[in-house]
């Protein structure tokens, strides 16, 4: 909210910024904070509105990277001693037979399980497991799967479906066989042999607007919030997110001028097409 606190010194807000963040959704959010700055202050008719913005958002990503950071060593002493804990199997002391009677079933006390929550990303915002690891970004994930040092393409198995991956060795148990956590684009899909020694599979996204939480369904996820984007420079973005996010600047502009929309002018110049092409109608109650 660095960006609102600038604004707000220059213009103090009348009325309170009022909205919740859905993380499948933040630039519904954003938007909402950019049509809020539009009403409150005149920010937005700058003609460094946009390099602001960027400026501001590449700030805090820094300083999400350094917090991250400090959380993930102060993590890793506690990882470990859970890992070698729950390596460790629990002794379960045996009650003695005389002092159970037939007729009276034993009754065993059930610990509720506890849930784990999502995990911390590695810098590839993926995860790391003993047989792979996967990386991903907003259009791609990558599969990495170490094997036998000398192993050929011919020996190895993979297929890549729409929502399913089935990858591993000839005549042996698959290294990985589950469902995607979304749709990829078969098509665009590949793998490769590195080194004799590494299987590579690369997987297109479907939905390239969206972080994945997993690679394949049942294994664990990943906190989504903590994950590392590119660049957050409009001039670094790809074409799609750069013209959704010009787009959305556009339309507060016009907002705060009191002029139409880009989604308005584009149903206005339909409407008139239609009209020419329709001299024969009458559209005076139109």
């Amino acid at each position: 909210m660095a960006i609102i606190s600038e604004m707000q010194e220059e213009k103090p807000s009348l009325l309170p910024f009022n909205a919740s963040l859905d993380p499948s959704n933040p630039l519904g959010f954003l938007e909402k904070v950019l049509d809020f700055i539009g009403k409150e202050s005149d920010f937005l008719l700058k003609d460094a509105a946009e390099k602001e913005i960027a400026t501001a958002v590449t700030a805090a990503k820094k300083r999400l990277r350094e917090a991250k950071k400090e959380q993930k060593e102060s993590l890793k002493p506690l990882e470990k001693k859970l890992k070698e804990e729950s390596s460790q199997p629990m002794e379960v002391e045996k009650p003695k037979k005389e002092s159970l009677k037939p007729t009276e079933p034993m009754e065993v006390e059930e610990k509720p399980k506890e849930e784990e929550g999502p995990i911390v990303p590695n810098k590839g915002n993926g995860l790391d497991f003993e047989t792979y690891s996967w990386t991903q970004n907003l259009q791609e994930v990558t599969v990495t799967i170490p094997v036998p040092s000398g192993t050929k393409p011919r020996s190895v198995t993979c297929e890549i479906k729409k929502n399913r991956l089935k990858v591993g060795i000839k005549g042996q148990e698959p290294i990985i066989d589950g469902e995607f956590f979304n749709a990829v684009k078969p098509d665009d899909c590949f793998w490769n042999i590195e080194d004799q020694k590494l299987i590579s599979v690369l997987l297109t996204k479907q939905d390239q607007m969206e972080w994945w939480k997993c690679c394949v369904k049942g294994e664990p996820e990943i906190d989504t919030q903590k994950v590392e984007p590119e660049s957050s420079k409009l001039s670094d973005l790809d074409p799609e997110t750069r013209s959704t996010v010009e787009k959305m600047m556009f339309d507060q502009r016009q907002k705060q001028m009191g002029l139409p929309t880009s989604d308005e002018m584009e149903k206005k110049d339909m409407m008139k097409k239609f009209m020419s092409q329709h001299p024969e109608m009458d559209f005076s109650n139109a």
